[in-house]
């Protein structure tokens, strides 16, 4: 989605929060309780204003993007917004003090085994994400001089980092972006030597690795040189919306051999060109998955706040007004020719799935498309649990 539209309140939203320490019935704790329903895990959100959301989501973990922005205007004219060491510092202290001020909400996801800590609890554990390495960039110049090394990487760490994204749309110093490339091999931009060496210290550190917004080789490349499990925690299939924002067959593959899983998200024009997107349409995306790396790959994801995409359920998920505020950045990306920017969107969510109670309606769709008890598992939070575990120790 366009970085203004999804990102510019962020920082104001987590402040507010610290600053204040098919329908469904209303969400219950005894609802909640571990014994009584599946495990609910989201690839990604956000904290969000009112904490009775969380509860209300019935989820029992997600990983959470803590991340602030600094718009930056590139040399074409396109705006990226990266994620700087000082926005991302203030940013996740301001999160930690906002789990830490709602013990019996939230419980901060250190490890894998947090989950169960949370489902036991009748919390959720979130664990803290950053959409892009930039907010460590500096590290890369310390590597390997002094007996400090990567001094930014582990501030975060400190105060909960779980989980870290290379980059966001565009490249930089570690990794190639997925908007770089136009579909020319030459822009297709491999991991970087800095890029090998932050994912051995990510590696060390026991960081799970985010390979989302990063180019196809910058994927391919992380799958061969992590040696844990990798993740893709909210994205598309290429083979089905041949756009770049979207992964190829090999990188979904590739993802599933490490171990990792491959998160399906709810922004529509990225899951379906047809005019009008359907539940059908991502079932469509999550068996492509399960056919592409196994049962074991495939997981569920969002990229909205917790309630779905906020200007679409003003407007009652009408789809024609809300894709409106994403056209003028489509067009951007349009005329440099970008893969897929061509096709022009008329859709920005399946209006079932923009709503608090989308993991039920996900494992309800699931069930009507004959996926098997054990599979919905996997999909709606089993294969979330195997990787954190594996990964944050």
């Amino acid at each position: 989605m366009s970085e203004s539209a999804c990102n510019q309140n962020r920082r104001t939203l987590l402040k507010g929060i610290a600053a204040t320490s098919l329908l469904c019935p209303l969400y219950s704790t005894s609802v909640f309780a571990a014994s009584k329903k599946r495990l609910y895990i989201d690839g990604l959100s956000f904290l969000p204003e009112n904490l009775a959301d969380v509860r209300e989501s019935k989820l029992d973990a997600y990983i959470c993007d803590i991340s602030a922005i600094e718009p930056i205007t590139q040399p074409d004219g396109t705006t990226n917004y990266k994620r700087t060491y000082q926005a991302c510092i203030e940013s996740i202290k301001q999160a930690k003090k906002v789990v830490d001020d709602n013990p019996s909400v939230l419980l901060q996801g250190l490890t894998g085994n947090d989950i169960a800590k949370a489902r036991n609890e009748q919390r959720t554990a979130v664990y803290f994400q950053i959409q892009g390495a930039d907010c460590v960039e500096a590290d890369a110049d310390n590597a390997n001089s002094g007996d400090k090394p990567w001094p930014q990487l582990d501030q975060f760490h400190q105060h909960g980092l779980r989980v870290l994204q290379l980059t966001h749309h565009y490249g930089n110093r570690f990794a190639g972006g997925a908007l770089d490339n136009d579909g020319f091999q030459s822009l297709n931009k491999p991991l970087t030597a800095d890029g090998k060496a932050l994912i051995a210290e990510l590696n060390r550190r026991n960081i799970l690795i985010d390979v989302s917004h990063s180019s196809p080789q910058t994927a391919l490349d992380t799958a061969k040189v992590s040696t844990k499990p990798i993740v893709q925690s909210h994205g598309a299939v290429r083979s089905i919306v041949n756009n770049a924002r979207c992964s190829p067959d090999e990188v979904i593959r590739a993802i599933a051999d490490t171990g990792g899983v491959f998160g399906i998200f709810m922004m529509s024009f990225w899951l379906t060109n047809k005019p009008v997107p359907t539940i059908d349409d991502y079932i469509r995306q999550l068996d492509r998955v399960a056919r592409l790396g196994g049962m074991d790959a495939v997981a569920i994801a969002n990229d909205f706040p917790l309630r779905g995409q906020e200007n679409l359920l003003a407007l009652n998920n009408n789809n024609a007004e809300g894709v409106k505020q994403y056209l003028g950045w489509w067009q951007s990306l349009a005329d440099k020719n970008v893969l897929g920017f061509d096709h022009t969107p008329e859709h920005v969510v399946i209006p079932e799935f923009n709503h608090i109670d989308r993991m039920n309606r996900i494992d309800d769709a699931l069930a009507k498309a004959r996926y098997k008890s054990s599979d919905r598992d996997r999909f709606l939070g089993g294969n979330w649990q195997r990787v954190l575990k594996q990964v944050l120790v």
